[in-house]
């Protein structure tokens, strides 16, 4: 049985040396050049001093001209291999292990930047108000965005990264090829559960022979994606058997969507009170996984609540995101014992009749909790303590300031 203070060796021969990971939040603190600065050295330093056997990056894009938000850090060569080196070693030097989240957003790409047009598999556009809809991308441009992967993979390892991580949850592209609802292609890369999967195993592979043996290759996957109609956990179920055929180290759990939030402070106060949203669904892989480590993230606040899952062998790995932005060092403080339960700060939007009207709460309210945090890691990069008492007005005000930068052609060189 193991317990949260034993290392854990990945099939790489990674070794974590805890059971604790601070998962991915998206930091937003990239520089014009969407490279990073020394505010992400100053926020990994304070996290890498908190005691996590892994720290996982929040979204690195691999293509500047699709972003998920503005600030987000894109690697597409080695232009800014010094910044991130640095970066890595704010992380090694507090003893952590980090993996770079490499990510694509799809259709998902910022939704308040007008004038650009994002991509998919399929044109189906994103049921947000606002959104574009996608083009549909080319069987050529398919090809390029798996080569992005791999060509962000090898900078990453020679930047010193210990491993990356694949972004296939969250509704970023990855997933919409995998769903039915966002895949309508009956090409090679769509039309039936194997070849909407092609995508994420093409990436995989392409990674993995880019990458030295010792490099970590993780992929953070949804359990399902929670519509009608969408991603189910049997489909999950069918990837991650695909992905034990593989070269993984490590497949984290999640699940929703930007339409069907799972997690970030929208969810029902009985999921929250079952702790561990995706722990069933990790527990019911076990026999497809064949052995690759299995990471469980969204809900666990308690160490009784961590231990347990272990204890039990339904996961290998516990991930804590939100609650590490308010106590950096929360994994020392769990496994110290000096803290319990891990406490969220969670604001609701106001004027919820009239709101409720016009939109979908639950998805107004994910989008603030996200926003809120994201304020939070900018106090910390910048050496401040995060501020409890900002409000959802603020945070709204923040979140358009932040995400409503216009622009309406693609700079030169973005790519």
């Amino acid at each position: 049985m193991a317990s949260l203070a034993d290392p854990l060796d990945l099939p790489s021969g990674v070794r974590l040396p805890n059971r604790i990971a601070k998962a991915a939040l998206s930091e937003a603190l990239g520089d014009a050049d969407n490279s990073p600065d020394e505010r992400l050295v100053t926020l990994y330093r304070r996290w890498a001093q908190g005691g996590y056997g892994l720290l996982i990056t929040g979204n690195i894009m691999v293509d500047r001209a699709h972003l998920g938000e503005p600030g987000n850090v894109a690697i597409t060569d080695d232009r800014a291999l010094p910044q991130l080196t640095a970066w890595v070693k704010a992380a090694h030097d507090g003893g952590a292990v980090i993996f770079a989240q490499l990510n694509h957003p799809g259709r998902q790409s910022n939704l308040l930047a007008l004038g650009h047009t994002p991509v998919a598999p399929s044109a189906v556009p994103l049921a947000m108000p606002g959104a574009t809809t996608p083009r549909a991308l080319t069987s050529a441009e398919i090809e390029e965005i798996i080569e992005r992967f791999a060509t962000a993979a090898a900078v990453c390892e020679e930047a010193g990264f210990d491993g990356v991580e694949l972004h296939a949850a969250h509704g970023y592209l990855i997933t919409q090829f995998l769903s039915p609802l966002t895949n309508l292609r009956d090409d090679e890369w769509g039309g039936d559960p194997s070849r909407r999967m092609r995508f994420l195993i093409e990436v995989v592979r392409r990674v993995r022979g880019r990458v030295s043996p010792g490099f970590a290759v993780a992929v953070k996957l949804n359990s399902a994606d929670f519509q009608r109609g969408g991603f189910t956990e049997a489909d999950s179920r069918a990837v991650v058997a695909a992905l034990a055929a593989e070269a993984v180290d490590l497949i984290e759990v999640s699940g929703g969507n930007y339409e069907s939030p799972a997690m970030g402070g929208s969810e029902a106060s009985s999921t929250r009170e079952r702790e561990a949203y995706f722990l069933d669904y990790a527990r019911s892989v076990r026999r497809e996984a064949d052995g690759i480590p299995i990471a469980v993230t969204g809900g666990f606040r308690s160490r009784t609540a961590m231990e347990d899952a272990l204890a039990a062998g339904d996961c290998d790995l516990v991930g804590i995101a939100r609650p590490t932005v308010t106590a950096t060092d929360a994994a020392a403080s769990i496994l110290e014992g000096r803290t319990a339960t891990l406490t969220t700060h969670e604001i609701q939007a106001g004027m919820r009749r009239v709101l409720g009207r016009l939109t979908d709460l639950k998805a107004l309210d994910g989008f603030l909790n996200l926003s809120w945090n994201t304020d939070q890691l900018h106090r910390l990069a910048r050496g401040l303590e995060p501020d409890l008492r900002r409000g959802p007005l603020v945070t709204a005000l923040a979140m358009v300031r932040r995400n409503g930068r216009v622009s309406f052609a693609q700079k030169r060189g973005l790519r």
